[in-house]
Formats: C-alpha cells, structure tokens, sequence
C-alpha cells in the first residue's frame, strides 16, 4: 500500500491518532463537513498526518484545512457542482497534499470496503484528476517550455534512460514466471505475462528509441567491421521477441545464409532487425514473421523480415519513416503510427552504406529488406 506522507513512520502516526488512547481523534472541523464518507476518510488520515499547530507564516492555509478545501472540491466536482475558489491550493503544498489525498483513499477504499464499490472509487479518482487540472492550469505549458528549451534533448534522454531500468526489469520477472521458473503457471497467467510483457516490451523500446532518435538514430558503436555470425543474430533477435510471438501464435522463422561466419556491424544489424521484426508481430494476427538472409554475390548479402499482415496502406508511404507526424484533430504533432523504430532502421541501414526498401500488397503482408556488403570473415566472430 501506498505510504501517507513523506517519512516512513508517518503511516504508524496516523494509525496512533486513529486509535483511542493514542492522541487526539480525526480531525473535525471541515473535514467533518464532507458528504462523501470515502473523502472524508481519506482527507482525516492525511490530516492526521500533520500536527495541529504547524506554526505557518500568518495568512497561509494550514496543511489540514488545505486537505479538507481539496476533499470538498474533489466531492463536488464528482457531483457535477462548481467548486468554489482553489487559489490558496494552487502551490506546491496544495498538489503535495493533493497527492496524499489521492493515496489515502487508495488505501482507505482498500481497508474499509466502502459503499459504493469500485465505480464510485473511480468516480472519485477521476474528480481528483480534476481538481489538479484547476490548481495546475498551466503545467502543460510549462512542460512544454521546457522541452522547446536548450536543455530538451538532455530531458528526454534522461526520461528515457530512468524508464528503460524498471522496464528491463519487468520484462525478465515476467519472462522467468510466464516459463515457470519461479511455479506453475495456469494458461490464463501464462497469456497475462504474455501481455505484460508485450506491454513493457513496447515501453521499453519507445525509450530505447527515443535515445537513438536524439543520438542522430545513425549511429554505428563498432566504427569498424568485425567478425559476427549472422545465424547467432537472428537467434538473439527471436530469443528477444518470443514471449510477443507466443502470445500472439505467431511463428517466426529464421533463413540465415549458406556462409554464416562474415565481417559487419553486429549491434547495429542486430538492431535494425530487431526493429523490423517487432512491428512486424505488432501488424500480424495471424502466420508468420520470417527473418531472410540471402546471398545476393560473393560478399552481398540481402536481409529481409517479412510478416503476414495486412499490408501498408498506400497511403501513409510516403510518411511512413518519419519519426512525428500530424495529429489529426489536434495541434502539434505524434508519434508516428509506425513508432519511431523505422526511423532508426532507416538511418543505420544508410549508415551501413544501403537503403532499407519495402514491397507490400493486400493478402499477402509486408517485407522490408536490404543489402549489405559482408566479406566472409576468416574467423568465426568471439563468444
């Protein structure tokens, strides 16, 4: 459950003024004036939270009658009235304490089974969210200075990189308990974990996107050529998207080449095929993703991922690698409905020296491919 305020024993305080013989009782005053038993439980806990005379500078709100003003507002936005002034919340102290709110009633609704069940906790939830977008009227706007300012590249990767950790670690907690390491796991938990894992897995590569995007998404780690085997890179690249296929029964196929052992840019192939293959299983209902590698000349190998989805629609080709594009119905601009992933694909493909081309045709799906030029290499790649 989620901690009431910003100390760990700040729970524990709370529960001891709950309690008889252990301090004052919940607090009355505004708070007892709430119609709402679920708001008024939550704001009396958070209140409890706080010492009655915190010694504020004159003409401040106390933190409990903030609780108790945020706690009305949300009540009577919930029942469709018009909330009366929120000018003393609009501080950082009013969207701290909103917060606690928030996580109060969580908790309450938990412990106590309140009337009303689930819909009336989200009605309320929802009447939160509400109040914060009257205290917060300019957020957007201040995020979004931000972002337009000299310090947005560094923002966004900084976003990124803190998302990637947690997400890297869903995503091997769900793939070690959808393979029963950790139990058995019934059909319906194994396709959840699947969806878990589908979910954090898509998460995981938009941040990983975003990162290469404002690197340049051209980059090459290994500046020079080196043995790699290409068998091996398909493999990792199957081994990454398995619990995606399974969830899907998709098959994936692998046709590496008759000579395995050749000299490239491992990472970045790896990569750009990885890429390609996961927004191919996010196209495709039903058959197969197939990974191709097809000797096009002594030291010419072309690479190809093909699913069978419904194809592209003509329309959106030309726009099809751009990273952002309109939105429409709306101002400004989105993620493009193909993610950013081909974009990186096309640029490190240009970066390998080739183009990544595409055919697509109705009832037989799409395939996205290029060549590259692979010496075979004289020894096999390191382990």
């Amino acid at each position: 459950m989620t901690q009431l305020g910003s100390t760990p024993d700040a729970r524990t305080t709370a529960h001891r003024r709950h309690t008889p013989g252990h301090g004052p009782e919940p607090h009355a005053g505004p708070i007892a004036a709430i119609p709402c038993a679920l708001l008024r439980g939550a704001a009396e806990r958070v209140a409890a939270t706080f010492p009655a005379d915190t010694g504020e500078p004159p003409g401040e709100v106390r933190p409990r009658d903030l609780v108790a003003l945020l706690a009305r507002a949300a009540y009577e936005l919930r029942t469709a009235r018009g909330p009366g002034s929120l000018a003393a919340a609009a501080t950082p102290l009013g969207r701290r304490m909103l917060d606690l709110l928030r996580a109060a009633l969580l908790e309450h609704a938990g412990e106590s089974h309140a009337a009303g069940g689930p819909d009336l906790l989200i009605q309320t939830l929802k009447a939160i969210e509400s109040v914060r977008e009257l205290i917060e009227p300019r957020s957007v706007d201040h995020l979004a200075a931000h972002l337009s300012g000299p310090d947005a590249v560094e923002l966004l990767v900084e976003v990124a990189h803190d998302l990637r950790s947690p997400l890297t670690s869903i995503l091997f907690l769900a793939e070690t308990l959808q393979r029963g390491q950790s139990g058995g796991v019934n059909d319906l938990q194994h396709r959840q974990l699947g969806l878990i894992y589908g979910a954090a897995f898509g998460l995981s590569t938009l941040a990983s996107d975003l990162i290469e995007l404002a690197r340049g998404g051209d980059r090459l780690v290994e500046h020079h050529a080196a043995p790699l085997s290409v068998a091996e890179t398909f493999e990792s690249v199957r081994d990454i998207v398995r619990p995606l296929a399974e969830e899907k029964r998709l098959t994936i196929r692998l046709l590496p080449p008759p000579t395995d052992h050749r000299m490239g840019h491992s990472l970045a192939l790896g990569r750009v095929l990885l890429n390609l293959t996961t927004n191919a299983l996010k196209f495709t209902e039903e058959g197969f993703v197939e990974l191709v590698a097809r000797e096009t000349g002594p030291t010419t190998v072309e690479f190809s991922v093909r699913d069978t989805g419904k194809g592209i629609n003509p329309d959106v080709l030309d726009s099809l690698y751009a990273a952002f594009r309109r939105a429409p119905g709306r101002g400004g601009f989105a993620f493009s409905g193909t993610g950013l992933g081909l974009t990186i694909c096309r640029r490190l493909v240009h970066a390998m020296g080739s183009d990544l081309r595409v055919e697509s045709r109705a009832g037989w799906g799409t395939r996205f491919f290029f060549d590259l030029k692979l010496p075979p290499a004289a020894t096999p790649p390191e382990a």
